[in-house]
């Protein structure tokens, strides 16, 4: 999980055809932000980048592999859809570059979906309640 003394200046290097990209800290790595989406994560001196079906493909074709932790409390291993950068790509801007504006673009798209209000489910209307004379009622009649 720890990050090498520098290895987040050379991503930033090394996106920088992208304009502003910043490297927060964050659990011993760090995420990749640019206009405050979080399109990237720095784990254990890796690349990560958020991927959507296409890129997903594209990266698993070039032996790229997913982005994974494990869960302390049972430790089942979990994977939240970043993948690793090609290390073609890690002497290659124009390569980088390329798969993080698509990694962005991914990252607007989920947080645009997930922003959206899920339907509600239609509540269901309560009949009216008929009213039967009581055997009091009944009796007085």
């Amino acid at each position: 999980m720890p990050l090498s003394p520098g290895f987040s200046d050379y991503v930033i290097e090394l996106l920088a055809g992208m304009g502003r990209v910043e490297a927060r800290r964050m659990f011993g790595g760090a995420g990749l932000y640019r206009d405050g989406v979080m399109f990237g994560i720095l784990d254990d001196d890796a690349v990560f980048f958020r991927v959507d079906d296409q890129l997903e493909a594209q990266l698993k074709a070039q032996g790229s592999s997913p982005w994974v932790y494990s869960m302390k409390a049972d430790g089942s291993i979990r994977s939240m859809g970043y993948w690793r950068m090609p290390e073609t790509a890690a002497d290659d801007p124009d390569e980088a570059v390329g798969i993080a504006r698509r990694a962005l673009a991914a990252a607007v798209s989920r947080k645009a979906e997930r922003a959206k209000p899920k339907p509600r489910k239609p509540v269901a209307k309560k009949k009216a309640a008929t009213s039967k004379p009581s055997a009091k009622a009944k009796a007085k009649k």
